[in-house]
């Protein structure tokens, strides 16, 4: 069955770099499109990065780019969400998820992605 196993989280300073890592398992690499999501304490999950199925094709939140870059690594089914210049807003719960549909782009809603990991904590403080 599908799995996904975020790891990297951490506690870090304002201006910190964290590099999270997302082990995918159980369907054939680049074959579906990867996101980055986030949930801070009292809101609601907010997209963040995705990648194409075949890596070509990126997209960020308005925020984070220029200091996030979403990557994947298909021999090894592993997306990377390399985060720099890292913010006390940037803190919440980070979770990656695989999209509903082969072959396509991702997305930015929820409702695109059908499997998500557990999560990894993303603290910064200032």
């Amino acid at each position: 069955q599908v799995q996904l196993v975020e790891s990297g989280g951490g506690l870090v300073q304002a201006g910190a770099s964290l590099r999270l890592s997302c082990a995918a398992s159980g369907f054939t690499p680049n074959t579906y499109a990867m996101g980055w999501f986030r949930q801070a304490a009292g809101k609601e999950r907010e997209f963040v990065a995705a990648i194409s199925f075949n890596g070509v094709v990126t997209d960020y939140l308005d925020s984070v780019k220029g200091r996030f870059a979403i990557s994947k690594d298909n021999a090894e089914n592993t997306i990377f969400l390399q985060m720099s210049s890292l913010q006390p807003e940037d803190t919440a719960i980070y979770f990656c998820a695989r999209s509903r549909w082969r072959y396509s782009n991702g997305g930015r809603d929820p409702s695109d992605y059908s499997y998500w990991g557990q999560g990894t904590q993303v603290t910064v403080s200032s």
